[in-house]
């Protein structure tokens, strides 16, 4: 079903119940009746083109964001999201899930729960600093940008650079509890932890694609680095040219490859960081491949590193 505006509400959420969550985070709640997604949004203040861009993003593990998409998007409303969805996060997600690994590892020993229950704390510590940064820095970043007053000594970029990946310990501790845990461990109660774990991972995972393919580049337009929209290209410019790796991609390539940092990359390099990271997702997006140990190895079949570099 393609998600529109101009379809009732109900149908909407009829044609993925997850989408409750969306609604919930944006305080949309009552009955729909018969109005549409467009009705429903005006009722409460939000653009429904961005509603549905969001809508959509949920909807689809393979969603690509288009360029008119995001040139009808309202950047207010995607900050608003996800604030409440931090919000989400840490007063409902993580506290729902903390009973229920304490049930499971109840018939453990002392040891044993110690170390869950440090290893699931951290990881709450670990995602409460990340929101704090996006809370009391990014979105009042935007928000004064907005308003006409771009920072001096900050960008998106510097957003991008310091976006830590809020998946790989939940995946680390998913992986724990249906591989590692002892066998008194309560069968069901398992099961509890990892539906809400892989669950958690999910929309989280969604979460992430909405701030670096929503949010950064409708900062970049404000910031005036990004001319128009994501992924503009001039007519004249040949489809193998946007898949063809630059001669300067190649360079970051091989440094990146090789382990450098992005300020060590810059100074090799006369550019300056934001240079890089520009290159870098550049080199992300032309060859589909987001690791340091990918990449590596692109370069050694591509013929621009030999094995002989890393001995």
């Amino acid at each position: 079903m393609k998600l529109s505006k101009h379809i009732k509400m109900s149908e909407l959420v009829e044609s993925n119940y997850h989408l409750i969550g969306i609604l919930s985070r944006l305080e949309i709640k009552g009955s729909f009746s018969d109005l549409t997604v467009e009705d429903v949004c005006r009722r409460y203040s939000l653009d429904a083109d961005t509603f549905v861009l969001l809508c959509s993003v949920y909807s689809s593990k393979d969603y690509k964001v288009k360029d008119e998409e995001l040139e009808r998007c309202d950047i207010g409303d995607v900050l608003r999201y996800l604030h409440s969805s931090h919000e989400y996060y840490l007063n409902s997600a993580l506290t729902n899930l903390s009973p229920s690994i304490e049930a499971m590892v109840a018939p453990t020993t002392p040891v044993q729960q110690m170390v869950i229950r440090c290893f699931f704390e951290n990881y709450r510590t670990e995602l409460m600093k990340h929101f704090a940064y996006e809370e009391q820095t990014v979105i009042p970043y935007v928000n004064e940008l907005l308003a006409g007053h771009p920072s001096a000594s900050f960008t998106i970029a510097n957003f991008e650079e310091n976006h830590s990946n809020i998946e790989e310990s939940l995946s680390d501790l998913r992986r724990i509890v249906m591989q590692s845990m002892p066998a008194e461990c309560d069968g069901d109660k398992r099961l509890e932890v990892l539906s809400k774990i892989f669950h958690l991972q999910e929309d989280l995972r969604h979460h992430t694609y909405i701030e670096d393919h929503i949010l950064v580049p409708l900062v970049e337009m404000l910031e005036g680095r990004r001319e128009g929209s994501p992924g503009h290209h001039s007519a004249d410019e040949s489809e193998d040219s946007r898949n063809t790796l630059s001669e300067r991609e190649n360079e970051v390539l091989v440094l990146v490859a090789k382990g450098l940092l992005n300020k060590e990359i810059a100074d090799r390099l006369n550019i300056s960081v934001n240079t890089v990271i520009t290159h870098r997702k550049n080199i992300t997006r032309k060859t589909g491949i987001k690791t340091t140990a990918g990449l590596t190895v692109y370069s050694i079949l591509n013929g621009l590193l030999d094995i002989s570099d890393f001995e």
